[in-house]
């Protein structure tokens, strides 16, 4: 959810794993009925790999009377990525897409010079209480492609490889582990795997990505001898391979890639290695020059004020 009137996540206490450089506990907000509980972008942590933004929907029930909503707004210079494990969101966006991502899918939505969309729960299903589970996560675009052409893709799951062997099963969402490598466009080095341990198994992550950390899900994670409850963002020092334990089974996101190396900005919905290309978006969105949702253009969110 990319509208989230919160503050920001703060960094936990110190701890003895040397294997973690950072340790975020996510800041929860109330939007609507359901819980959001943003990890990045932090004060001491900007961005791990291209993942600029790292947001967790639910798990919730929605009342009978309730609905996802999330009025049409714009974006620049990243790649929303949103992933579901329950519920389903119908999304529409400027480019005239229309499309209604289930658990397991993968849509990608690469905003570029500029992209408009909305998100919201499938009117079909409207009426009776609605689930809702999953992840959005946005990849900043590196050096040379933040203003390319908007494009979006849909990547059903069955196109995702799957891991299943010594009490490990998940997907590969983005690039490659363990030699199995997603079918799902990356801009730069990406990583970005959805893992579950079984109880008393374990999982190793190799050093191949410069930059890695793991959101945990559900369950507890321990590392180097150090546990780690839910919703915990636990970011990890390069270069060492990380063993990851789960005594009574746990569900994580792997996630990271390559350092972007340069830095960038963040505002509300943009993003820029340029605060004068902020200010330009600012102002196109606030003129009504971005284009119109089909299907989707009586309402729109506002540009923040301050």
């Amino acid at each position: 959810m990319s509208f989230f009137p919160g503050n920001d996540p703060e960094p936990g206490d110190a701890f003895s794993c040397d294997a973690i450089e950072l340790m975020v506990i996510p800041n929860a907000k109330d939007i609507g009925g359901f819980e959001v509980r943003r990890a990045l972008p932090t004060a001491k942590r900007r961005l791990v790999g291209p993942f600029i933004f790292f947001d967790r929907m639910g798990p919730a029930i929605l009342r009978a009377d309730q609905g996802l909503d999330v009025r049409p707004h714009p974006h620049i210079g990243l790649a929303t990525v949103t992933y579901l494990f329950d519920g389903k969101i119908r999304h529409r966006d400027s480019l005239g897409t229309e499309m209604v991502i289930e658990p397991g899918d993968v849509n990608l939505m690469t905003a570029g010079r500029g992209i408009v969309h909305s998100e919201r729960s499938p009117e079909e299903l409207r009426g009776h209480p609605l689930s809702i589970s999953g992840l959005q996560t946005w990849l900043a675009l590196p050096d040379g492609k933040e203003e390319i052409a908007p494009v979006f893709d849909h990547t059903v799951r069955q196109q995702l490889p799957g891991i299943d062997a010594d009490g490990v099963k998940g997907r590969v969402v983005i690039g490659s582990f363990e030699g199995l490598r997603s079918p799902v466009r990356a801009y730069s080095d990406t990583l970005y795997v959805d893992l579950a341990l079984s109880p008393g198994s374990r999982v190793r992550i190799p050093a191949d990505a410069e930059e890695r950390a793991i959101y945990v899900l559900d369950g507890s994670v321990t590392i180097a001898g150090d546990r780690f409850p839910s919703d915990r963002l636990l970011v990890f020092r390069p270069g060492d391979e990380i063993v990851v334990e789960a005594d009574q089974g746990a569900h994580f996101m792997l996630f990271g890639g390559a350092s972007l190396g340069s830095n960038r900005y963040i505002w509300w919905n943009f993003v820029s290695s340029s605060r004068e290309r902020i200010e330009q978006a600012k102002q196109e969105w606030k003129t009504g020059r971005f284009d119109i949702v089909p299907g989707d253009a009586e309402e729109f969110i506002p540009l923040p004020e301050g």
